[in-house]
């Protein structure tokens, strides 16, 4: 089997990109159901939610039946990874995220931009 046809084969499960936005999204998650009641009604629920759209996009573009519409939803995943990379600055600037989880959180944030492009500029090169 060629590169190219393990890539198309390849479950969502399998993606490093979204192994990352999983893994994100769950210390995410932790960090904000710490958060106060005004914090984590605010700001919590637009971060979370913004993380959580990341997966969900590439999972959904990874469901669709054609190309296209998986390289659309990729690209909706990217914009929301600019969103949570703004929502996560309002935090720290608020101080509701420390050093030590931006040095925790800052890894994957800074994997993923690259991953996201990497991915979309794949899909419609394999074989259909």
């Amino acid at each position: 089997m060629s590169t190219q046809d393990s890539r198309k084969t390849k479950s969502l499960e399998e993606l490093r990109g979204y192994q990352l936005v999983e893994q994100l999204s769950d210390q995410i998650w932790e960090i904000v159901y710490g958060w106060d009641p005004f914090a984590k009604g605010t700001l919590g629920k637009q971060l979370v939610r913004t993380v959580d759209s990341i997966g969900a996009n590439i999972a959904e573009g990874t469901g669709r039946g054609s190309y296209q519409d998986n390289r659309r939803f990729v690209k909706i995943a990217r914009g929301s990874l600019y969103e949570t990379r703004h929502w996560l600055r309002r935090a720290y600037k608020r101080k509701l995220l420390n050093n030590e989880q931006i040095n925790q959180l800052r890894p994957l944030i800074e994997q993923l931009g690259p991953m996201l492009n990497a991915y979309i500029r794949s899909i419609g090169t394999q074989k259909q």
